[in-house]
């Protein structure tokens, strides 16, 4: 990790850089899989899926005989630990729902707001080296809460054909019946236009690496939505004289591990604290089993030593971290001074693994510095907003005659006659 100290403000921005993602190299790729998949269904999502993930598929739904041997093969004590973690993730997600309130606005109009499922929604799972069964959990739970009729999840296949057998004991654990061994672009394309197995969705939800990315960014231009612009996991830490540094070390790799694209922050007031968790990291890399990938991540990773922790806050709410760790005394002081931020973890116990698998909170969070305008994945993500309003006889009196005056002057005359006949009417008796 590259060392810096006290950079000047007008350095921050710079410093705040990600490592680039370039897109263009591959937009070619994507575009020819959704056309393919578009005029020709199952048949290129087999072809694509023999030519990008090495297998041959026949049938892409999973059946219930796979299903129940993928449950019998799942550790007991895992299935024990996802059911606790589903549970905390479905008792936080629950007290998000909201009640309508109608409120008078004015005497005889009433106005509310009422939520609706969204109708079909797509759930992508990446499988490869880290089989993210914890995303089943949170992706589906909210979906299942809010009560969206129908929810498809893919996954990539491996060599043997097969989805990680903890994908799908946890997808049956909440009740994701329609799930298919589709990985990459061609998920996300047979999710955007539809083809003989896979049903069209709304909308699709779920991490994925840069052709998955670059995928989402494509089915928005068919219509469909995506739960937020993607990036390399990220992670920013703010530690002070009362951090423990071998738990710091061990939150910054815990984020580089998980891919060589990653990046992640510390900021201190306190050199010693920095180098104290320097020579942690030294330490614990040696033991990781994705050591390789996660020194090249820490290539492009920064410890930035600042002046106070008020630099070190005005710092973090410029970068807009996915995840941001407070190892600091008195960090409820500083909470109200959080802008920019996809998730926050208090104090040295609060490591953020534990927002990955099992506090309650939702994993699925803006990167790349979306923060700033993004909110990470809640129930509200699988809801749509519907605004009523409905006004009595006297409710059009009291606030026809400024609707009138403020369509004539927009030149909108149909708007003010719609209101005019009316008032006439009720004048008329």
């Amino acid at each position: 990790m590259k060392k810096i100290q006290y950079p000047k403000t007008e350095s921050w921005s710079n410093l705040s850089k990600r490592p680039l993602i370039d897109f263009t190299s591959i937009s070619d790729t994507v575009q020819k899989v959704f056309q393919a998949i578009k005029n020709n269904g199952d048949g290129s999502v087999k072809t694509y899926t023999n030519l990008f993930d090495g297998v041959e598929i026949d049938q892409l739904q999973v059946t219930e005989d796979e299903i129940q041997n993928a449950i019998a093969n799942v550790p007991e004590d895992l299935k024990q630990a996802i059911q606790q973690a589903a549970a905390n993730i479905e008792t936080f997600h629950k007290t998000q729902i909201e009640q309508p309130q109608k409120t008078e606005t004015t005497k005889g109009v009433v106005c509310w707001r009422e939520s609706r499922p969204i109708d079909r929604v797509g759930i992508y799972i990446p499988g490869g080296s880290a089989p993210l069964f914890s995303t089943v959990l949170m992706l589906g739970i909210p979906a299942k809460i809010a009560g969206c009729p129908e929810i498809v999840l893919c996954s990539p296949p491996d060599k043997n054909g097969n989805i990680h057998p903890a994908i799908l004991y946890t997808a049956q654990l909440i009740g994701i019946t329609k799930l298919y061994k589709v990985g990459g672009i061609q998920a996300i394309a047979a999710m955007t236009f539809g083809t003989e197995s896979l049903p069209k969705v709304d909308k699709i939800f779920g991490p994925g690496n840069q052709y998955v990315t670059a995928a989402k960014q494509q089915a928005q231009n068919y219509g469909v939505a995506i739960d937020m612009p993607a990036g390399p996991s990220e992670v920013l830490i703010i530690a002070d004289q009362s951090a423990i540094p071998a738990f710091v070390a061990a939150d910054l790799l815990s984020q580089a591990e998980h891919g060589t694209d990653s990046q992640v922050m510390l900021l201190s007031n306190d050199e010693n604290t920095l180098d104290e968790v320097l020579k942690e990291i030294t330490i614990q890399l040696e033991a990781l089993p994705r050591k390789q990938l996660a020194e090249q991540a820490l290539l492009s990773s920064k410890v930035i030593l600042l002046k106070t922790l008020e630099e070190c806050i005005a710092f973090s709410n410029q970068y807009a971290p996915e995840h941001l760790i407070l190892a600091i005394e008195n960090y409820n002081e500083v909470i109200p001074k959080i802008t920019n931020a996809g998730s926050v973890f208090l104090g040295n116990y609060s490591c953020e693994s534990a927002g990955d698998y099992a506090s309650g909170t939702n994993h699925t969070l803006p990167t790349n510095g979306y923060a700033r305008n993004y909110s990470g994945v809640s129930l509200d993500s699988f809801l749509k907003k519907i605004t009523f309003q409905e006004l009595s006889s006297e409710g059009i009196k009291n606030i026809g005659p400024a609707i009138e005056l403020m369509a004539e002057a927009e030149q909108l005359q149909a708007h003010k006659n719609a209101v005019t006949l009316r008032l006439k009417s009720l004048n008329n008796g």
